[in-house]
């Protein structure tokens, strides 16, 4: 194991609203328990990741997603002796603000609302923890680390532009006033961030086979899944199909999670990265693929684009949901309080209509479009 406990994140900036330390767990770890135990992490367990939660119980739905992100960062932060519990809670709490239907939701959502500030997953995520997640006596959502909400809203690097949808978020100026946008976030969100991309696109594979959308015979296409395959196949009797394809699955995650540590270790010292403010201050993302496996993630995210995002019976789901969720906003706009309390008067209930159909699961949304329409 490597020590680079220099360039990790362990002094907490504190949190919005004051709060006394916890004798027991770290400010990280107290993180995490607020988002395992919110009602939006909850939710998550039957939203779609690619299969509508009601095609199947195998599938993967959000909730496995996360807990698979959370396990590949928080291997790969402990290997380099970085916070992993910090990288635990960016990875759990990454996909809290997805609409029901996967990204097919997020699309109609963002449609809907484009003329009221749009809709985007991530910065929901961070409305969520800010904001709606409401159960404790004195603030409103989680009041999660300075550090946990600078991942969050980093998850895909620094942000040049506060668009309509960030400046709605309640609190957010107060967060801005401590954090810079325009920085790259840390080690443990850069690694949250590209092991979520480790997780779906080897998990999507996985499915993908699964549910007869393609063949291994296909995805041999990929050369580096055709020599993995090649390794396995005369140890693993022909007929068990479903043990080699998870050995596959489990060879490339250890071979993408190699290179991505030694790479990595590689731009520490190429960067001369000798501190969290060297990360912050760097300009470029510190945790990454090298070239090779840079061209093997892009040519298996458009084998997986061809091959099952853009499969008929695939895209049939997503229409069905984004009709569904495009008849809600419309429903639901009109008089949202037929629906649902607005708790605040400022809220543009454009907003508050996204905010509730956002936090429904697929069935819910199924149910009540079955219900009112």
């Amino acid at each position: 194991m490597k020590n680079y406990s220099k360039l990790g994140v362990f002094k907490c900036r504190g949190r919005l609203v004051h709060e006394p330390k916890n004798i027991y767990r770290t400010d990280f770890q107290r993180d995490r328990d607020r988002i395992i135990h919110s009602s939006a992490f909850r939710r998550l367990k039957h939203k779609t990741q690619v299969f509508v939660n009601t095609i199947g119980d195998h599938y993967r739905t959000r909730i496995t997603h996360s807990i698979e992100v959370a396990q590949i960062a928080r291997s790969i932060s402990k290997y380099l002796g970085l916070n992993d519990d910090l990288a635990e809670t960016l990875s759990l709490a990454h996909d809290l603000g997805h609409a029901p239907f996967g990204h097919a939701g997020e699309d109609i959502l963002n449609e809907c609302m484009n003329k009221y500030g749009g809709f985007d997953h991530n910065i929901q995520t961070l409305r969520i923890v800010m904001d709606l997640e409401n159960k404790y006596i004195r603030f409103n959502g989680l009041n999660l680390t300075i550090d946990t909400l600078d991942g969050l809203i980093k998850h895909n690097g620094p942000i040049s532009n506060i668009n309509d949808d960030i400046k709605s978020i309640k609190g957010i100026n107060k967060l801005l006033k401590k954090i810079n946008l325009k920085q790259y976030p840390s080690l443990e969100a850069q690694i949250s961030s590209i092991s979520d991309n480790i997780a779906y696109n080897n998990h999507d594979i996985q499915d993908g086979i699964s549910a007869n959308i393609f063949s291994l015979q296909e995805l041999n296409e990929i050369s580096f899944f055709k020599k993995i395959y090649e390794n396995n196949k005369k140890k693993i009797a022909r007929d068990d199909k479903k043990k080699l394809l998870f050995q596959i699955i489990r060879d490339s995650i250890n071979l993408m999670v190699n290179d991505l540590i030694n790479n990595s270790i590689t731009n520490f010292k190429k960067n001369d990265i000798k501190s969290i403010k060297d990360v912050y201050n760097s300009n470029k993302n510190l945790i990454d693929f090298s070239d090779k496996f840079k061209n093997i993630e892009k040519e298996t995210k458009l084998f997986l684009r061809h091959k099952m995002y853009n499969n008929k019976e695939v895209m049939k789901k997503n229409n069905k949901g984004k009709k569904i969720l495009k008849f809600l906003f419309k429903k639901i706009s009109k008089n949202p309080n037929k629906f649902f309390k607005i708790t605040r008067t400022k809220l543009c209930k454009y907003r508050a209509s996204a905010n509730y159909i956002s936090g429904m699961t697929d069935r819910f949304a199924i149910n009540l479009y079955n219900n009112i329409k």
